[in-house]
C-alpha cells in the first residue's frame, strides 16, 4: 500500500478522542470509517459471490458477517501494526484504548476509506482481499473464532423457545485493567462464570461455556442411542 496524499492516511489514524483533546485543527476519522465500511462490505460481498456460486444468500451473509466483524478487523489491525500508530486521547490511552477492538477495527475501515479516495477501487480491493481472504478461508474451514452468543441464542430459541439471560457478577482490578465476570442462565440452569476484559468479552466466554456444554450433552445422548 502506497499513498499519494499522506493527508488521507494521517486522518485515518486520528481517533475522535485525539481530535477532541489536541490544540491542533484536526478532524477525526469517522467519515472515512463510514466510507470504508461500505467499501469493505462491497469487496467482501463481490468476492464471496464469485467464490461460492452455489451457496445460498444466507450462507454468504453469515460468512461475510464474520470477516467484516470487529473481531476480525482488530486482528488485521494488529497484523499491520495499527495499534502502534493510531492517535488517541490521553483518556483513551490510559484506559487501554490502543488495544480496544472497536477502535482498531474502526481505524482499519478508515484506512480503507482513505486508500479508496487516494488510489481508487482497484488498489483498495487488492489491499482488502490480501487481508480478508485468509479470514474467509478460516470460516469456510470452520477454523474461525465463533460468535458463541449468537450460536447459543439460536440453539436455545429453537430447543427451549426462550432466551439466554446474562448477569454481571463482579468486576475486578484497577480501572485501566478491569476483568469482568458474567454468568448466563437458561431456564433453570446457570453456566459460567465467563471472564473478559470487557462485558461483551465476558458474555462471549459465558456463552461459550454454555453452548459447549449443551453440544457435549447432545453428543452423549446421540451416542447412547446408537
Amino acid at each position: 500500500m502506497r499513498f499519494r496524499k499522506l493527508d488521507f492516511l494521517n486522518l485515518a489514524f486520528c481517533h475522535r478522542s485525539y481530535a477532541n483533546e489536541t490544540q491542533e485543527d484536526v478532524d477525526n476519522n469517522e467519515k472515512l470509517e463510514f466510507l470504508g465500511d461500505s467499501i469493505l462490505g462491497l469487496v467482501a460481498s463481490e468476492y464471496l459471490y464469485y467464490l461460492l456460486p452455489d451457496k445460498a444468500e444466507g450462507d454468504l451473509a453469515r460468512i461475510k458477517s464474520f470477516v467484516v466483524s470487529e473481531n476480525t478487523l482488530s486482528i488485521v489491525a494488529r497484523k499491520i501494526k495499527i495499534d502502534n500508530y493510531i492517535l488517541i486521547g490521553r483518556g483513551e490511552e490510559y484506559s487501554g484504548g490502543r488495544n480496544k477492538k472497536a477502535i482498531l477495527a474502526d481505524c482499519v475501515e478508515a484506512i480503507i476509506g482513505a486508500y479508496y479516495l487516494d488510489s481508487g477501487i482497484k488498489a483498495v480491493r487488492t489491499f482488502i482481499l490480501t487481508h480478508i481472504v485468509p479470514e474467509i478461508m478460516k470460516v469456510i474451514e470452520n477454523k474461525h473464532d465463533k460468535d458463541y452468543k449468537t450460536l447459543l441464542q439460536e440453539f436455545v430459541q429453537k430447543k427451549y423457545k426462550t432466551y439466554p439471560k446474562y448477569k454481571m457478577l463482579k468486576k475486578t482490578g484497577p480501572d485501566h485493567d478491569r476483568t469482568f465476570l458474567v454468568e448466563v442462565k437458561i431456564k433453570d440452569r446457570t453456566f459460567g462464570p465467563g471472564e473478559g476484559k470487557n462485558k461483551k468479552a465476558a458474555e462471549q466466554s459465558a456463552a461459550s461455556i454454555a453452548y459447549k456444554a449443551y453440544i457435549a450433552e447432545m453428543g452423549e445422548i446421540e451416542a447412547g442411542l446408537e
